[in-house]
């Protein structure tokens, strides 16, 4: 297949989750034999156009006029996407479909689907409603809009969780069957030849203080405030404990607030933002990795933690609560409270043999469920199905037209669309 990604990150660039996802599953794509084409923002000193072993990235400024406010941004952006993926297209040829990533590009899908006539699918990595607790303001009622407008123009729909399933037929009222659950991956050779770096952990740690490790962005739905609070506790059960958060947010100024003011700032590390490298020799050095998320609706830095061998606590929450079974591959806790926190990250700290368990488990688990030849061919067959969609309803247009006209007798217009649904739904899932 000749596949085009519209993403508004991508490597280098990286500001979520999207960028690792687009990154790692076009290369998986190639390696299965399709051709790749991805269009995104350029930002820094990157080059316009580059071959990253095989995947074509093309990149894309946004315009010189200073825009109103991030929305205003975003719209702006997906003008020069469309122009540069328009210009690929007329170059290359026509696409056998186009894969969206979330409404950030969502405007710049739709012309191009519409444009070209290619079959459009789209991942909705989280939701505006899910992010914030629900709608509260009119910026983020036009993004929750503009969400469920991509939705409606795909053919169909991926998501990384059951939970963003049950989410998006929630706030989008989408058929079910339009909903396919494909999980996030990772690179399952990741911390293969990585050993525990000493002279690294201790910029952090003592050698006798067992490293708590938070791994995230640094905003409320990540939970590190309610990590924070469940310290104390930590502390009286395991007093050679070490909290360290490696991240950048917009919290972080609260959070540094919250650790002065609980009086913790000598249990209590700030590492920063942290490379790939760096953040492979954090996860070697950690003893329990903890993700108390209050909104996550998959949870990828889980995989790492559990790939790399690091005991895992996660909330109970989205996706993360899809991941990891308590007490078999991890730990469980309460979303957004403490105590449950404290509990089962103190019940690692003080049954090695547990640890021992739950890491052998959670690292075979990563290997089997996670890996991105299985999402590539889950998500091959979701262009299969989205292409086949796409076929069915040309005909049925091209029936109707045909019934408008009179060249088909009264009646049969009906039979022939209803055979010809039926069987394109057989062909898709075949």
């Amino acid at each position: 297949m000749k596949i085009l990604m519209l993403t508004w990150e991508y490597p280098p660039r990286i500001v979520g989750g999207i960028a690792r996802v687009v990154h790692d599953l076009s290369k998986r794509l190639i390696k299965d034999g399709h051709d790749v084409y991805v269009v995104t923002y350029k930002e820094g000193d990157v080059p316009y156009y580059e071959n990253d072993k095989g995947v074509h990235v093309y990149r894309v400024d946004n315009f010189m006029i200073n825009p109103n406010n991030f929305t205003d941004w975003i719209m702006q952006l997906n003008f020069n996407l469309v122009s540069k993926a328009s210009q690929i297209i007329e170059k290359e040829g026509k696409f056998d479909v186009i894969h969206a990533h979330d409404w950030l590009v969502a405007y710049a899908a739709k012309t191009l689907k519409e444009s070209f006539g290619i079959p459009l699918v789209s991942t909705i990595h989280a939701t505006e409603a899910g992010r914030n607790s629900g709608i509260h303001n009119e910026v983020q009622r036009y993004v929750n809009d503009t969400e469920w407008l991509l939705t409606y123009e795909s053919s169909e729909v991926i998501v990384n969780s059951k939970y963003m399933k049950n989410e998006l037929q929630r706030l989008f009222g989408l058929p079910f069957e339009k909903i396919n659950v494909i999980s996030n991956g990772i690179n399952t050779t990741a911390y293969t030849g990585i050993d525990k770096d000493y002279d690294f952990r201790r910029q952090y740690a003592l050698d006798n203080e067992k490293i708590i490790l938070f791994m995230g962005r640094l905003v409320y739905e990540k939970g590190v405030q309610h990590l924070i609070s469940a310290m104390p506790k930590i502390l009286r059960g395991y007093h050679d404990a070490k909290l360290v958060i490696a991240g950048k947010g917009g919290m972080i100024d609260d959070l540094k607030a919250q650790v002065e003011y609980m009086g913790l700032s000598n249990k209590v590390c700030f590492a920063g933002y942290l490379n790939a490298k760096q953040v492979s020799k954090m996860y070697k050095c950690a003893d329990v990795a903890v993700f108390p998320s209050t909104y996550e609706p998959f949870g990828i830095v889980a995989l790492e933690a559990m790939l790399a061998g690091v005991p895992t606590v996660v909330s109970d929450v989205g996706g993360l609560n899809e991941i990891v079974e308590h007490g078999v591959d991890g730990m469980k806790s309460y979303a957004g409270n403490p105590n449950s926190i404290a509990d089962s990250i103190l019940e690692l700290l003080l049954k090695p043999e547990l640890c021992d368990m739950v890491t052998k488990k959670a690292k075979q688990k990563v290997k089997n469920e996670f890996n991105w030849a299985k999402i590539a061919q889950d998500t091959h067959f979701t262009y299969q199905k989205a292409i086949c969609e796409t076929m069915a309803e040309r005909q049925q247009k091209q029936i109707k037209q045909e019934f408008a006209n009179k060249t088909i007798k009264a009646g049969q217009g009906e039979a022939e669309i209803a055979k010809l649904i039926k069987f394109n739904k057989r062909q898709a899932y075949a």
